[in-house]
């Protein structure tokens, strides 16, 4: 199950690479904020979509239509995520000021234990909040179904704990992995071109900067709003899976 969620978001977040760039320039005006916003809307429209529907299916990419309505739902999306990292920001702090006041080994063992806690706890909360976007998005955007922990729970014991969060680690590395070996692959072939350059007398700075330009704008408008994407569309379809 899990790999073939995996593989329809692959191909799903392909479908459209206009979409992709639209994606990109919102990021790159997301000092704005108001693009930050539609961008986490529009990431909730594929959600939205993907509870909807099924593995495999014929879904196709949202439209860039109705904005206020993406950014009321972006806005929504915001407050959904901060609010499940609460807790584990109040077990940091609890671990960070119960060593200060401690020296030594038992100062730092402690916070090495608080940050491991924190990590695990950082972890179910995202899963948690995930899982919250997909119950809002399949009960028509209700706002409150975002924090009816019991029903959410519900949802995941149905799918099963152990599927949701090999599915979100694998999502993590998935993620890590597509965004290295992309970022390798550019610079590899400008670092070639840079080198046979020099050796052929050229300076080679202005390949290298060249190619460090590219990679940025790669990251930017392609790679990262079709990660976006992916992540969205997988949590989407794993909270259908639901018996």
């Amino acid at each position: 199950m899990i790999l073939d969620i995996y593989k329809d978001a692959l191909e799903y977040s392909a479908q459209d690479w206009i979409k992709l760039v639209i994606l990109g320039v919102m990021c790159l005006f997301s000092f704005l904020l108001i693009p930050a916003f539609l961008i986490t809307g529009y990431n909730y429209r594929v959600i939205n979509t993907a509870v909807h529907g099924i593995i495999n299916g014929r879904d196709s990419l949202p439209e860039f239509d109705d904005l206020v309505s993406m950014f009321v739902d972006g806005i929504k999306v915001v407050i959904v995520e901060i609010a499940y990292l609460i807790v584990p920001m109040i077990i940091f702090l609890v671990f960070a000021l119960i060593s200060s006041q401690l020296t030594g080994a038992a100062s730092s063992g402690l916070m090495i234990i608080g940050c491991l806690i924190t990590f695990i706890v950082v972890v179910a909360a995202c899963l948690m909040s995930q899982m919250a976007l997909c119950h809002m998005a399949y009960n028509d955007g209700a706002f409150s179904k975002a924090f009816a922990l019991s029903e959410i729970k519900k949802a995941i014991d149905e799918i099963g704990w152990f599927e949701c969060i090999a599915t979100y680690l694998g999502l993590i590395i998935i993620t890590l992995v597509i965004s290295i070996v992309v970022t390798a692959i550019i610079g590899l072939i400008f670092t070639a071109f840079g080198i046979s350059g020099a050796a052929l007398g050229a300076d080679p700075s202005g390949v290298f900067v060249l190619g460090a330009f590219i990679n940025s704008a790669v990251a930017m408008f392609i790679v990262g709003p079709y990660l976006s994407i992916f992540n969205a569309r997988s949590i989407g379809l794993l909270y259908s899976m639901q018996a």
